[in-house]
C-alpha cells in the first residue's frame, strides 16, 4: 500500500469513528472547520495543475489541460491565452517571447508586424506557416508588453514543455534573448551566442534575433538568414532561391 493509499485509510478509519460515537451520543472531540472539511471532502489542493501534472497524449488535450489559466499573474489582463497553432509532428518549432498585443487580442501567435517578417523568413526557407509550429514561452500578454518576469516563465515553462515532448521536432528556433535564456542558459547573450547550437529536451536549438529586432536594426537580417540556413541545412531544404538561379 503506498503512502496516499495508507493517509486516505486512516482518514476512512477516523470518519467512521466521529460518525459511530455522533450515533450512540457521545461528544466528539473539538475539530477545526478545516479539519471537519478534510475528513468529509479529502485533501484539496491550492492551487491549479501545472503542466507537469499533464498526462494526456496530443495538443488539444494539453490546450484543453491549460483552459482558462490563472496560474500565474498575467491572466489578470489578458485577453486571450495564445497557446500555439501549427501541426503536431511539425518538423521545426519557433518559440518566441510573449504575445504582444495583436496576439493578445487574436489568440494567435506572431500576427502582428514581427509576425508578418517571421513568415516572410519561414517562406524564404521554403516552407510555409502551416508546416511549422509557432509559440512562445508564455502564453498571455505581459502588461505593456514587457519581458515575462521570472516567475511567470517558471509558471509557463511546463506547458511549453509539454508541446515539444508532444511535438517532438527535428529543431527548436529560439528567437530572442528570452526564449534563448530561458531554453539554453540563464547567462545567454544573443548578441554574443546567437548562431550557436544548443539542446533543449535532446533536441537541437538555434538561437537567432526575434523578428521584433529585425524592425529596428534591419542589418541584422543577413546574421538571421544565416542562422537559418543553418537549421536548412540540417532539415536538409534547398534553398528556393537557387531553383530561381
Amino acid at each position: 500500500m503506498s503512502l496516499g493509499e495508507e493517509v486516505a485509510d486512516l482518514v476512512g478509519q477516523i470518519r467512521r469513528q466521529l460518525i459511530n460515537s455522533q450515533e450512540i451520543g457521545l461528544d466528539a472531540p473539538f475539530l477545526s472547520s478545516n479539519t471537519r472539511n478534510y475528513l468529509r471532502t479529502g485533501p484539496q489542493m491550492d492551487v491549479a495543475p501545472s503542466g507537469e501534472d499533464f498526462y494526456g497524449s496530443s495538443l488539444k488535450e494539453l490546450e484543453d489541460f491549460v483552459g482558462n489559466c490563472d496560474r500565474c499573474k498575467l491572466s489578470k489582463e489578458r485577453k486571450n491565452i495564445v497557446f500555439g497553432e501549427g501541426p503536431s509532428d511539425a518538423r521545426l518549432v519557433f518559440v518566441g517571447e510573449a504575445p504582444g498585443m495583436e496576439e493578445d487580442v487574436a489568440g494567435r501567435p506572431f500576427v502582428g508586424r514581427a509576425g508578418r517578417l517571421l513568415t516572410g523568413i519561414i517562406k524564404a526557407m521554403g516552407l510555409t506557416r502551416e508546416e511549422v509550429y509557432i509559440c512562445n514561452i508564455v502564453k498571455c500578454r505581459p502588461p505593456g508588453n514587457r519581458d515575462p518576469e521570472r516567475d511567470e516563465v517558471v509558471t509557463c515553462l511546463p506547458f511549453l514543455k509539454a508541446q515539444i515532448s508532444l511535438i517532438r521536432p527535428e529543431i527548436i528556433c529560439a528567437l530572442g534573448r528570452v526564449p534563448a535564456q530561458s531554453l539554453v542558459d540563464k547567462d545567454f547573450r544573443i548578441t554574443r551566442d546567437r548562431g550557436q547550437w544548443h539542446h533543449f529536451l535532446g533536441i537541437a536549438l538555434m538561437p537567432t534575433y526575434h523578428p521584433a529586432y529585425l524592425l529596428r536594426y534591419p542589418q541584422a537580417k543577413r546574421q538571421v538568414w544565416e542562422d537559418m540556413q543553418k537549421i536548412m541545412k540540417e532539415l536538409r531544404l534547398k534553398d528556393p532561391r537557387e531553383s530561381r538561379d
